[in-house]
């Protein structure tokens, strides 16, 4: 329990910490508010077509009474925008991070200079196009197996009183869980810790990634939300990372003005 705690205390932590550091937030939220545009207009797309869609999908339906041929669409209706929206909020990170990858690259290596004892931090050798692409490559295999749980739990949610209870809270889990790795892997993976490694670093703590990350992605079903809280949830990530590497953590170092300097203009 007091696992869940901290991980909601990390998550608390990176926004004061981005709002103690704020000169370089304007920036961070360009790329959310991108992603926010686009992640809208297929969510209203596919409101607007879902009737059309799910009609073409069953049509062993057709010769139903109405009643229940509007039930039964309707409901596949709702559940099919459960999916997009559950596959949205775990996939919003990781579009973003690859959209404002300079950005939170950087911004997540000054949160480690202002915590650490002698005011150091890890820095990938990488060139920028590597680090893309190994952050595509490692979102891509996130998401086949968010694809699988999303699918697996969209299926059960078909089951009386368990798809409408159990489901919806074991979906928030994943989302969260999901979410954190996301959000964690810009600091973990400038310290070269490969995907395999970072998804049994997070099991380990299931409970602390949990705390983080299901409070967030309650906050991102909230419309704009998400574009206000990427950056410091990129901070709060890179605070639990080095919790879950054990890194010690001091004050922040009064160095405001050099480690802004390594931030995009």
């Amino acid at each position: 329990m007091s696992d869940l705690g901290d991980g909601f205390k990390y998550l608390a932590k990176g926004q004061r910490w981005m709002a103690q550091h704020g000169r370089s937030y304007g920036l961070g939220l360009l790329p959310g508010l991108v992603t926010l545009v686009l992640y809208a207009a297929a969510l209203v797309a596919l409101v607007t077509w879902s009737g059309d869609l799910v009609g073409w999908a069953t049509p062993f339906a057709d010769s139903w009474g109405e009643t229940w041929q509007t039930v039964f669409r309707g409901l596949l209706r709702v559940l099919l925008f459960g999916l997009a929206l559950f596959l949205a909020v775990i996939t919003f990170t990781a579009v973003t991070l690859l959209v404002g990858q300079p950005f939170y690259e950087a911004l997540s290596e000054r949160v480690d200079r202002s915590k650490s004892p002698d005011g150091n931090a890890p820095e990938s050798d990488l060139p920028l196009a590597r680090e893309l692409w190994i952050s595509a490559r490692d979102s891509v295999r996130v998401l086949l197996r968010v694809l699988f749980y999303g699918v697996l739990l969209f299926a059960c949610g078909f089951i009386p009183v368990v798809g409408q209870t159990v489901v919806p809270v074991l979906g928030f889990c994943v989302s969260g869980y999901f979410l954190t790795e996301e959000l964690t892997a810009v600091a973990l993976q400038r310290r070269g810790i490969e995907l395999k490694e970072r998804l049994s670093l997070l099991r380990g703590r299931r409970s602390l990634v949990l705390g983080f990350g299901v409070p967030l992605t309650l906050a991102y079903l909230v419309p704009f939300v998400a574009v206000f809280l990427m950056p410091g949830a990129v901070a709060g990530a890179t605070l639990m990372a080095r919790d879950l590497l054990g890194e010690p953590s001091v004050d922040d170092a009064p160095d405001e003005e050099e480690t802004d300097r390594r931030l995009p203009a």
